[in-house]
């Protein structure tokens, strides 16, 4: 699924980013980075977070939608094409998906980094797998931890998620897409090419009758 192919694309990428953010960070340029996990820790250290990274996209996903919709209906009941309540659904969504997902991030984080003061405090020297890691995050910091970072990470989806569903529909006026329910030119009798069926579009078959 689209889901497991953009976690599995995105653990090499994620890991090297966050050990290079990490503060004191050894590493100067991505190339380094890689290299020195590949050789202290094997090709597996890439992959570490992948399953924590899978079962986060998935509820983050569904609340996301879920939270859009919810709030479409209470915004723009009818389906116009609205921007403004694209962007304050979709960034309002985004920072509930976030928050919610917020202790799986934790865990993901502490997977590709292998802290030290949370490898202090492992038997086995790597933290591996999300029941470790939720352990190891509890162990390091109780509950609290599990939130540590949600008002960054709420900041940096708002703006994404709203991003993301304001230009799907923008994109699809822009280029004039055929949508379900469009006829084209010579289908029936008399009609001329319709545009896509978008709600508030001029062409648009809703409301119809």
């Amino acid at each position: 699924s689209v889901t497991k192919l953009q976690a599995l694309g995105g653990r090499l990428a994620s890991l090297v980013k966050q050990r290079m953010q990490m503060y004191n960070s050894p590493y100067q340029r991505v190339t380094d980075c890689v290299r020195a996990v590949w050789r202290n820790e094997g090709a597996g250290a890439f992959y570490r977070s992948y399953t924590t990274q899978l079962t986060m996209n998935i509820p983050f996903q569904a609340i996301h939608f879920m939270t859009y919709e919810f709030l479409q209906e209470q915004l723009n009941p009818h389906r116009q094409y609205n921007p403004g309540s694209h962007v304050v659904s979709g960034a309002c969504a985004g920072a509930v998906a976030a928050a919610a997902t917020t202790p799986l991030d934790v865990c993901k984080t502490l997977l590709n980094t292998q802290e030290s003061l949370a490898l202090s405090s492992n038997i086995s020297g790597h933290i591996t797998g999300m029941a470790n890691a939720f352990r190891t995050v509890y162990q390091v910091g109780g509950v609290t931890a599990y939130f540590r970072g949600v008002q960054a990470r709420v900041i940096y989806q708002m703006p994404s998620t709203f991003c993301s569903i304001l230009t799907a529909p923008s994109y699809s006026r822009m280029v004039q897409l055929p949508a379900p329910g469009t006829r084209e030119m010579g289908s029936g009798s008399g009609s001329g090419r319709r545009g896509p069926a978008w709600p508030g579009h001029p062409g648009s078959m809703q409301g119809g009758g």
